[in-house]
Order: C-alpha cells, then structure tokens, then sequence
C-alpha cells in the first residue's frame, strides 16, 4: 500500500501508526474467538498516546491528531490490519463516529462534558438507532421512541436493539420522534443521555458472530426517562439530518478499518502460499492459487479507489459524499469478505481453525453486510438515484435513449 502523495506531516503519522499496530498492538491481541479486555484496552491507548497516534480524527484541541477527512484512510487502514488496533487507537466504531458528529453540532458545553472525556478514551459510548420490528432498522423513517415536552426537558420512552457499545458505555446518543413544537418541526431529535439515568437500562445481549466492538450490541431499554433541554444534541426535528452527518462518514471509516483487516488476511495467505509446497512447488507458483491471489489484489485496489474517492466527495461535497458512501459500502463490504475467504482457502484446513485469525476476520467482517444500512438497502438507494438522476439530465436537454435505436441500416 503506497501513497506517493501523501503530505510529508501526514505520512509520517500513517508510518507511526503502521509500526506503532505492527510491533505492539498485533502482539497484543486476543486469541482468535475472544475479546480485548479492558486492562489491555487501556495499556494500549496509554501507548498509542505516548507514541503520537492516538485519536487521528479527533481534533487537536482534544488529544486527537486532527486528521483531515481525506487523508482518514490510509490511516485507518493501518489501525485495522490487527482487529483491536482501531480500539488501540480509539478510532473504532461507534465512538468514533459519535466523536464526529459531536464536534460537528455539540454545543461547546456539551462537548466538555462528552466529547473531551470520549477523545481521551475515558469513557465509551454508544448510538441508540435500531429498533425491535416495526422499528427503525434499515428505514430510519420507522423510528417509533419517542420524546415529549415536559417541564424543563424531555421524557423519552422507547426501545432499542443492536445498540453496539451500550454494555460499560457512558453515555448514549438516543434518536427520539418529537412532536412540532415551539417553531420547531416534526420529527427526530438526538438526546444525550448518562447511561446512569434511572431511565436507561441495558437489557439482554444479542450474541453476534463478531467480537471486535465493545460492548457487544444489546437491548436498550428507556422508559420514563427524563432529561433537561440542554440535553437536546444539535436542534430539535432535525435528527435525521445530523444522523447523516455520522452515518455516511461512519459507513466509510467502516470501509477503511476493514480494509486493513483484509490486508492482513491477504499477507497471511501470501506468507502461507510462498513457503508451503504442492505438486512440487510453492502454492504461490500455481495457477488455481494465482488466480485467487489476484482477484483479491484487484478487490483491495478497487476496495481502494471508492474509498479515496468518496473521502473526497465528503470533504468537497457532503452530499454528493453520503450518496457515494452507500457504493463504497456495499462494494467494500462485500469485496473484503471475498478476500479474507480466498485467504482461508488457500490457507487449507489452517484457515479455517483456530490456528489462523482468518475465520475469526470472517466473523468480524460478514456483519459489516447488514450493520450501517443493509446492502439491499444502500442498493435501492443507489438505483434510486441513478433514475432520479438520469431522468434530470433527460428532462435538462440531454437525449433519451430509453428506445431502441434504431440504425442506418433498419436493424436495430
């Protein structure tokens, strides 16, 4: 992985990162199954402090590295060739998308209470979206918690599920349905919420196939639960655009700490692939094994290119940004599961014991196609906007091809 380009300050923070993950997270990690534990979670981010990589993409002002938005991943690439390195790093979803999106819309009391404490990795958090069926899941718009008015705040009931991080979580950031009132509209509103208000309660856990987040991803119970207004996140009714302002980023980052991962899963199976022999030679030297070498380059280069360029898109564009986000998900999603699968197989029975991480990175990665946005979801959208945009571009003046053309010669 090479960034000609990359500015001098810039690279060399990704070679700090990449040595600081390779020489001490790396040795650090769990055997495959198990989880980081909190003793080691914090030996390693007092390391990644001292060595000048912790918090990239926080803001200077709050102990991070203030990393600009498209310079993210060739970073977090680094951090995710070992499954703990983002937790290492304090770069791991969901705080660091919470991270974002409080330095972009808190107010600055709220960042002191939230944000500074989340940057220095003293506490964790967690994002109450996802909702029991009928509730929000992949259509927001199904969002059934709800907020009141009540004298001097709110009173929020509702109940959440897969709410990742919300076991030894600080704090949670609930998206709530308000009415229309004082000139405000309809809709959603974020709330912060102590995770020690009498109102919250973690309920039971859902045990999933990845173990990578802590926290695991829960029940969420708010029932009766009061908070004063300036517990209000941003504006009231306007939850679903902030909700953008963390999602699309947070799709990507998702992208880049997983393409780490898959790096690391496709080393594996070229280490393994160069020194073990079949047939009379290294696997590395037949076809069958070439062939799955080189499709995995081609979806880690490709996986590549999308993100770089919807970083772009989100730094210039933030909507056209968001848009792109759904393609880089889908894509990544689905191109790095491919590579961590090929690296199984041309590991042989290794892969897929507990000898080798990679059936564990198979683990992890697999949710990543539901997490965020299921892929049928984030492809509906996209279809959508391909029509939506072409019949634009028609009724602007550009030809419709919607007919057959028909040529010079009558055929067709």
């Amino acid at each position: 992985m090479t960034y000609p380009h990359l500015p001098p300050e810039i690279a060399e923070l990704r070679e700090r990162t990449r040595r600081f993950v390779r020489e001490v997270v790396v040795d650090a990690e769990p055997v495959p199954g198990g989880r980081l534990d909190q003793a080691t979670r914090d030996r390693l981010q007092g390391a990644a402090k001292e060595a000048g990589v912790f918090a990239p993409l926080v803001p200077k002002q709050y102990g991070g590295q203030g990393l600009p938005i498209e310079y993210w991943s060739p970073i977090l690439q680094e951090a995710g060739y070992s499954p703990i390195g983002p937790a290492a790093l304090n770069c791991m979803a969901p705080d660091e998308g919470n991270m974002h999106m409080l330095n972009l819309v808190a107010t600055e009391e709220q960042k002191k209470l939230y944000l500074a404490p989340l940057a220095a990795g003293d506490v964790r958090s967690c994002f109450g979206m996802t909702e029991p069926h009928p509730g929000a899941g992949s259509d927001p718009a199904a969002l059934r918690t709800t907020a009141v008015r009540a004298d001097g705040g709110w009173i929020i009931d509702g109940h959440k599920r897969f709410t990742s991080g919300a076991v030894g979580a600080g704090f949670c950031i609930v998206m709530a349905r308000t009415p229309a009132v004082d000139g405000s509209p309809e809709g959603a509103t974020m709330f912060l919420v102590g995770m020690t208000n009498p109102g919250i309660r973690v309920g039971e856990a859902i045990h999933t196939v990845d173990r990578s987040i802590d926290g695991g991803h829960p029940h969420l119970y708010i029932e009766n639960c009061f908070v004063p207004d300036d517990a209000v996140l941003g504006k009231v009714g306007l939850g679903f655009r902030y909700a953008q302002v963390r999602l699309g980023p947070a799709r990507l980052t998702h992208c880049m700490r997983w393409l780490g991962l898959a790096r690391r899963a496709h080393d594996i199976a070229l280490d393994r692939a160069s020194k073990r022999e079949l047939f009379g030679g290294p696997i590395d030297s037949l076809g069958l094994a070439q062939h799955l070498i080189a499709e995995s380059v081609i979806d880690i280069e490709t996986s590549d290119a999308i993100i770089n360029k919807t970083a772009e898109l989100l730094h210039s564009d933030a909507k056209a940004g968001s848009a792109m986000s759904s393609v880089a998900k889908v894509h990544c999603s689905e191109a790095i599961y491919r590579v961590i699968d090929r690296a199984i197989q041309i590991c042989g029975g290794d892969g897929v014991s507990d000898g080798l991480p990679l059936a564990q990175y198979l683990n992890e990665v697999r949710p990543f196609r539901i997490y965020d946005g299921s892929n049928e979801t984030h492809r509906w959208a996209v279809a959508r906007r391909a029509s939506a945009a072409r019949r634009t571009a028609v009724q602007a003046g550009e030809r419709y091809l919607g007919d057959a053309v028909v040529g010079r010669d009558g055929g067709s």
